[in-house]
């Protein structure tokens, strides 16, 4: 079996073809396509998505697209004549039901088999759906397609009541969109913060404060406990017996990876696909990529599952990478943002465990930095509408620097000079 040429004997050296098989079509799987070309592949290309779509970003599903302000073909990752220039097999529409590890082998829904000599797992996550009575009701919906917009987009008219399940990025995110459009919403988080697993409490009661400056009623440490009602009205159960009318109910409520091929197919599986550095899963030639896979990170020494554009991004550069033979260790620092109103949150870095946050700047400017440290090392920033200490802070994390509080939440001291 052939590996990727250099660039340099591309020309000198006949090329006998291999097949990689990418499934998913997703943020991963789009870079992986692009990054194997640029590494010189001149093999086949299969790329299987479930969805009828090219590879698209999903960020802005629960901003500008719900919104109306960015149009379905300015989601897309690259054009469709990208794909016929790079010599590309799409198959849309199309889902993989079975993977024979040890024959290289997938099989369509379909019907189709296919045969590869190095595969990518790109499958991505699912919404978390609610478990409680009404979890079918039909004016409940989850955002994670483009299809899932589409039929939310109906609903969203000036006066029309949302409530929203969950206060996390995605639900704070269509929150300030249907703040704008006129929606009378409502945000139900059983956290005793929105944000409360991304943000210490601080950041927390500031966005809190900023949606309900825009007209959205938050309430935390709340359950729901059921949906009732028919067709034409939701009705959303809380767990003191609170009983809140809709016309619109979204439920942001976490992610869970795609994994039932991987298992079915005995790779190793632990809250993800697991992988090594270069994107190896435990079967030979299979690698995976994107929100689906569990990884190394020596930065925080532990094993993570992140869900995020830029992990998606790297991954896939990884794993093009090592499936023509080159190691390109994926070691990165977690980024993550997020727009809501004139307000952009940009976080490098995780915060697990940190035993101490120093602010930059005060809330009331809207514009701030809340360090954490734990022993005086930087462990992550959440930084609104402040983009040069979140890029200082990425460079600080990476080399896992003990700095002085103090001269963090000094603003004589110039951001870009916070390292020095």
């Amino acid at each position: 079996m052939s590996r990727c040429p250099s660039a340099s004997t591309l020309e000198a050296a006949p090329i006998v073809s291999e097949t990689v098989i990418i499934v998913g079509a997703g943020q991963a799987a789009g870079q992986a396509v692009a990054s194997l070309r640029q590494e010189g592949f001149d093999g086949r290309i299969v790329l299987v998505g479930a969805e009828p779509v090219l590879p698209y970003q999903r960020p802005p599903l629960s901003k500008a697209f719900l919104a109306g302000t960015l149009p379905l073909e300015r989601l897309f990752l690259k054009p469709p004549a990208f794909y016929e220039q790079a010599r590309v097999d799409t198959l849309l529409g199309v889902a993989v039901t079975e993977l024979d590890a040890t024959r290289r082998q997938v099989r369509l829904d379909d019907g189709r088999e296919l045969a590869f000599d190095h595969l990518l797992l790109a499958t991505g996550g699912r919404a978390r759906r609610l478990d409680c009575p009404g979890a079918d009701h039909p004016r409940l919906h989850y955002l994670r397609t483009v299809a899932d917009v589409d039929g939310i987009r109906a609903a969203l008219r000036p006066g029309a009541r949302l409530v929203l399940i969950g206060g996390g990025y995605v639900g704070l995110e269509i929150a300030a969109v249907a703040a704008k459009l006129g929606l009378a919403v409502t945000v139900l988080e059983a956290a005793p913060t929105v944000l409360a697993r991304v943000t210490c409490p601080a950041v927390a009661r500031f966005f809190e404060s900023v949606h309900r400056q825009a007209g959205v009623t938050i309430r935390c440490a709340t359950t729901v406990t059921g949906i009732e009602g028919d067709a034409s009205l939701a009705r959303v159960v809380t767990g003191d017996g609170e009983r809140i009318d809709a016309d619109l109910v979204i439920a942001g409520i976490g992610l869970l990876p795609n994994v039932k091929l991987a298992q079915a197919a005995g790779l190793v599986c632990d809250n993800g696909i697991v992988v090594d550095e270069e994107c190896r899963t435990s079967a030979p030639g299979i690698f995976s990529a994107g929100d689906c896979t569990q990884h190394p990170n020596a930065i925080y020494d532990s094993r993570l599952r992140l869900e995020s554009v830029h992990n998606a991004i790297e991954q896939g550069k990884t794993a093009a990478a090592a499936m023509c033979g080159k190691a390109r260790p994926y070691r990165q620092v977690p980024w993550f943002w997020s727009d809501q109103y004139d307000l952009k949150l940009q976080t490098a870095g995780l915060n697990r465990g940190y035993d101490q946050v120093v602010m930059r700047g005060s809330t009331d400017s809207r514009s701030f930095a809340a360090f954490y440290l734990r022993d005086g090392r930087l462990l992550a920033v959440d930084a609104v509408n402040r983009p040069v200490e979140f890029m200082v802070a990425k460079a600080l994390i990476a080399n896992r620097t003990v700095i002085a509080p103090e001269r963090l939440a000094d603003e004589l001291i110039v951001a870009k000079d916070l390292a020095g």
